[in-house]
């Protein structure tokens, strides 16, 4: 008795909360239709109807996400927003490592093109590695120097650079924030790392 009783309360349960979907503020909801793929309409915040069963939503964070570079970053959740320190090699031949944060924003118009294309692991698919080929290559392209007299401008570079691929689908870099920079000496000991830069 009680098991029919648990049987017939989970499915009303399940056929009636799957008639709505709550979208809380800041974020937006995608719709994957089994008849028509992802749609192109997204939810933004408020309470939306939808087929039990037949679809299914996706909700997305829209709000400014940061995504932390920095030592001892736990990777073992490989969606985790973050990394651990970037190294690179500066025009005068200095082995660097940077610390900082990169702000993110979902396009809330384009979360759907995100989710259809890209799907749920867009961190380990795209941010992550795009985050550390763009940051090396603007490394390559300054000297220690340059990093240190001209923090503001590096900065800028990068986000340009990470904006150019992230616009593509869907994302946008709002900012990028240099936090430390490390020279990292003889690579074979860190005796003489020396931080150079701090926030």
């Amino acid at each position: 008795m009680d098991f029919d009783k648990l049987v017939v309360s989970f499915l009303v349960d399940e056929f009636v909360g799957g008639f709505f979907v709550s979208v809380p503020p800041g974020h937006v909801a995608c719709i994957h239709d089994l008849g028509r793929g992802v749609l192109k309409t997204v939810w933004k915040p408020g309470l939306h109807l939808k087929i039990p069963f037949w679809q299914r939503a996706k909700l997305f964070n829209a709000q400014i996400l940061e995504y932390l570079i920095r030592h001892n970053f736990d990777l073992t959740h490989p969606e985790a927003l973050g990394d651990e320190p970037i190294t690179g090699k500066t025009t005068d031949g200095k082995n660097i490592q940077i610390e900082g944060s990169i702000l993110l924003k979902i396009d809330k118009n384009r979360a759907n093109e995100l989710w259809e294309n890209i799907g749920d692991n867009f961190v380990s698919k795209i941010v992550r590695p795009v985050a550390r080929s763009r940051m090396r290559s603007v490394l390559s392209e300054v000297s220690l120097a340059q990093l240190t007299s001209y923090r503001t401008q590096v900065e800028e570079k990068i986000k340009k650079e990470l904006g150019e691929v992230y616009s593509k689908i869907g994302i946008s870099c709002e900012k990028f924030l240099l936090s430390e920079v490390k020279d990292l000496g003889n690579l074979k000991s860190d005796k003489d790392d020396k931080v150079v830069l701090t926030a």
